[in-house]
Formats: C-alpha cells, structure tokens, sequence
C-alpha cells in the first residue's frame, strides 16, 4: 500500500514543484517535485515520501523509475503490470506477461531504442517535410506566375480580338450605311421624276380645261392666223396621251449589298489573318530532321532540312527510335513549354502528313494518328482531301491549296494551330491539347507514288517581321537540349 500523507518535513534537496515539473501526489500544498515515480504504487513521490519505498520491505521491490505524469497509461490495462518493452512487429507498448502471451515470435525493443528510433525517424519525417513544404511553396510560386502569365496572355488576347472584331463590326456597318445611304439615293431620285412628272400632269390639265374654252372662242374667230396657231397648240396637247413613270426598284439590293460585305469582310479576314501569322511567326524555330528517327526508304539531305520518299530501302544502323513501317523521320528538336512555329513547304506533293507528337512516340508498327495517342497531324491525300485528324478526322477547306504549311504550338496553353504560310489563310487548331511530355515536330513525305509524288517536304527558313507591338521575348519558347 503506499504511504499515508503526513507532515512533510523538507529534505535537504527539497524543491517546491513548478509549472511543467511533475509534483508529489502525497504532498500538501504548496506540493514539492517528484523525485520518482512508482509502477506499481501509481503514484509520484517527493525525497521524503520517497523513504519508506527505500526503507519498508514490502515496498523495497516496486519498480520505481523518473518521475513521469499519466502513470495509469504506463500500465498494461490486461495484466496491470508495467509496460517496458516496444512491439515492432504490433507498433505498440506491452508488458513481460504479453510478450509471453500475446506477442509471442515478435519483434521487440526497449522503450528507449524505441523512442530514439521513433526520435529519428520524426526527425528524417521533418526534414521531408521540410523539403515537401519547400517544393510546395515553389509549386505556389509556379502557379502564381503561370496565373499572372495566363492574365496577361487574355488581356493581349482580349486587345487582340476587340481590335479584329471592331475592324469587322466597322466593315459591316461601313457597308450597312452604303447599303441605306443606295436606297435612299434611288427613293430620291425617283421622287423626284415623280414630282416632275405630277406638276406637268397639274399644267396639262389646266390647259385641257382652257382649251375647251378656246375651242369654243375659236369657232367664232375672224383671224386666220391666229386661229391655225391655237389649233396647231390644241392638237399637240390632245395627242400627249400617255405619262411614262418608270421609278428605280430596289429588288436585289440587299443581295448585292450582302455580295460587296462577303468581299470586304474576306479582305478584312485576310488582314487580320496576316497580322496572327506575323504575330505566331515572332516564336519562329530552327528545326533540323533526326536522322535516326527517318523510315529506311526516306532519303534526307545533308542539312536535314529536306526528305523525300525513295522506292529503295537503304540498310541503316539499328535504332529504337526508327520508324519501322510508316515513312515518318521527327525532328531533332524537342519543346517542352512556351511557344514556337516553323514552315514545311509542300509545294508539289499530292500527299503529306505534318504535326506534332509526343516524345514517346512507338515508332515500331502502324501508327493510328490521332490527338489521345499524342498526334496532333494534318494531312493532304490523292484527290485534294485535306483532313484534320482530330480522333474523327475533320475536312478541310483551304480556298487554295497551301504551297507552304506553317505550324505553331502555345505548349502552356495546349494549342496546335496550322497556316497557308503563304496566303496568311487560317487551316485548323487543336484545343485543349494536354501535353504531359516533351513535343517533336513530326513529318512524312508519304510515298513517291510512281513519281507522282516524288516532291521533297522542305523545312524553310523564317524572316521574323516585324510588329508593331513585338511579343515579349519570353513568351517564346527554345528548343530543350537534345540527346
């Protein structure tokens, strides 16, 4: 049993327990600290109430141990003996008699061991922590910016497009008042040839209406000129029998009109046209063929700016990245953020694909081309069918077939948009594109077709125009560095 509360009497190391310390259970107030604690008396003792565990027999064997506070948690709640080993294999505190029992062939440690063990391993989960709050806070930063850049690219493209629908809005209502102003000026002059006609018509009738009286007078005329005057002036009245009315009618005036918009909005759209190839070409791209991507019958020159389809299949060196069956060779340039546009001219050829892929293409076997296997391509077959292949291949309509193909890719915002780099004519985009890897360009000259398809597919080079508001240079991507 442990020791009834008496008088304390202060021991030489006596000290009055503070805020934080673990204080004596049998002490009165003001308690005293611990000196130790009992497992099996529960309970925490000062130097003096400490004497009769060191003392008295029947307490010299309880265990005593660094005064601690919550002692009934340091119990096992089964055997109500004191918990001194750590399970490793359970993650839990047991006592000697679970060892035996319930935890037998388990792995244990002490509660020392355990808790520098645990020590250790808290402090490795707060260095990772730091190192997971650091990568968040980059992370937070990245966002942050990728956000602000977002803002300014819809504030440049919100002054963008107010300015090209205006010049638009402008064209129509330019021709609108043409159109009116037209019916106006014809609803005029109509008007007036009717009142001029209506006033003479007026005069002819009073003169009718006199002449019958003339009539009258003349038949008692003694004057022979001047009768055969008045009568000559009343035959010329009465043989004018019929008024000609022929107003300008307006029928196909709005055709027409409508005729004079479809061409000025075509020139408009051509303006505006110009201004977005000229403002995509600002991100323009040294681009180079890889050699070790090109199908064995693709014949390259030595600047790896030209490829055409030959009959013969060359013996190459061995390559993963070859393509096996499709006649297909990459560019050696690989993008993996920003902006960039380069030129492929076609001219000549009745077949070609062009585009981007992913950089991890499968270049063995056939290739299905389509945006979810990472293909963003267009292509031109036999006959003149051009095709956008969007999963279901879309139709194209260029109004003439493009000479040279001009490709631009805005990574960040998930855009593949091609060009008549010549007419500055809008040819498709692919939207809401997710790049998750590094892009390549991508082409094939198809086959040769006995000749008639024999035409090379040429990377041109680009002369940046000039803007009257240049892009930001950064806006603009470079190629990431090859292998």
């Amino acid at each position: 049993m442990p020791p009834q509360k008496r008088k304390r009497e202060p021991g030489p190391s006596s000290e009055q327990a503070k805020p934080g310390d673990v204080s004596c259970d049998f002490c009165s107030e003001p308690k005293l600290k611990a000196h130790k604690s009992c497992l099996v008396c529960l309970s925490s003792f000062c130097e003096t109430h400490l004497q009769p565990h060191l003392t008295v027999s029947g307490l010299k064997g309880h265990q005593l141990m660094e005064p601690v506070e919550n002692l009934e948690d340091r119990m096992c709640r089964t055997h109500q003996r004191p918990l001194e080993l750590f399970c490793g294999t359970d993650q839990s505190c047991v006592c000697t008699t679970c060892v035996l029992l319930e935890h037998k062939n388990h792995e244990f440690l002490s509660l020392e061991e355990a808790c520098e063990r645990r020590r250790s391993s808290l402090l490795q989960t707060q260095a990772q922590s730091q190192i997971m709050v650091e990568q968040r806070r980059q992370k937070i930063q990245e966002i942050q910016s990728l956000l602000e850049l977002s803002e300014t690219e819809t504030d440049r493209e919100r002054s963008v497009g107010l300015q090209a629908f205006t010049a638009l809005m402008q064209c129509v209502q330019r021709r609108l008042d043409l159109f009116l102003e037209e019916l106006q000026e014809k609803q005029s002059r109509s008007h007036r040839q009717a009142q001029d006609l209506l006033q003479r018509l007026e005069k002819e009738i009073c003169d009718l209406e006199q002449s019958s009286t003339d009539s009258e007078c003349l038949s008692h005329s003694h004057d022979p000129l001047h009768f055969l005057q008045r009568c000559t002036a009343l035959t010329e009245l009465k043989e004018w029998n019929s008024v000609s009315f022929k107003p300008e009618m307006c029928e196909g005036s709005a055709a027409r009109a409508l005729s004079e918009l479809d061409k000025s909005l075509s020139e408009e759209f051509k303006v505006q046209f110009e201004a977005e190839l000229r403002r995509v070409q600002q991100c323009a791209v040294e681009v180079t063929l890889d050699p070790d991507t090109a199908h064995p019958k693709l014949v390259l020159s030595e600047d790896l700016k030209r490829v055409h389809h030959s009959d013969q299949k060359r013996a190459l060196p061995e390559s993963g990245r070859r393509f096996s069956q499709c006649c297909c060779v990459l560019g050696r340039q690989k993008f993996s953020s920003g902006r960039f546009y380069f030129e492929v001219q076609v001219e000549g050829k009745s077949e070609w694909d062009l585009g981007v892929v992913r950089e991890s293409i499968n270049t063995q076997g056939k290739i299905a081309l389509k945006p979810k296997n990472g293909q963003w391509v267009v292509w031109l077959r036999s006959g003149g069918q051009y095709r956008a292949l969007a999963g279901r291949p879309v139709v194209l309509s260029p109004r003439q077939p493009p000479r040279k193909v001009g490709m631009f890719v805005d990574y960040g915002g998930g855009v593949v948009s091609f060009y008549d780099a010549d007419s500055a004519d809008f040819l498709y985009s692919f939207t809401d594109c997710s790049f998750e890897e590094s892009l390549l360009p991508f082409f094939s000259p198809c086959n040769n077709d006995r000749g008639r398809n024999s035409a090379p597919l040429i990377l041109t080079p680009i002369c940046k125009p000039e803007l009257v508001k240049p892009e930001p240079e950064e806006q603009c991507t470079k190629p990431d560095q090859t292998d």
